[in-house]
């Protein structure tokens, strides 16, 4: 794989801490930042699509209403449980 460099300003007491780990693991500080970095990437990259893609299907304006909703997940569990619910509301975005 390759790499580049990458410099960043930590405050004092993260970088002693950050120190202090590379010193009890046998790690450079380097490998502990990028494993920390690679972790945090792939936990939250997701939730950032995610809300990247619900925000462009908001911006089409097109919605299911709350009562819609709730008449649905009232359904949940019953005899007479109904489909999801169908978008029903329409902004005119222009």
């Amino acid at each position: 794989m390759a790499t580049s460099q990458f410099s960043l300003r930590l405050p004092e007491e993260l970088k002693h801490s950050l120190s202090e780990m590379s010193k009890l693991a046998h790690r450079s500080q380097s490998q502990i930042a990028v494993r920390a970095i690679t972790e945090y990437v792939e936990r939250n990259e997701w939730k950032m699509k995610a809300l990247q893609n619900a925000k462009q299907e908001a911006d089409k304006g097109v919605f299911v209403s709350h009562e819609s909703i709730d008449t649905w997940l009232d359904s949940w569990g019953t005899d007479n449980e109904l489909p999801a619910p169908e978008a029903d509301i329409f902004l005119n975005k222009q």
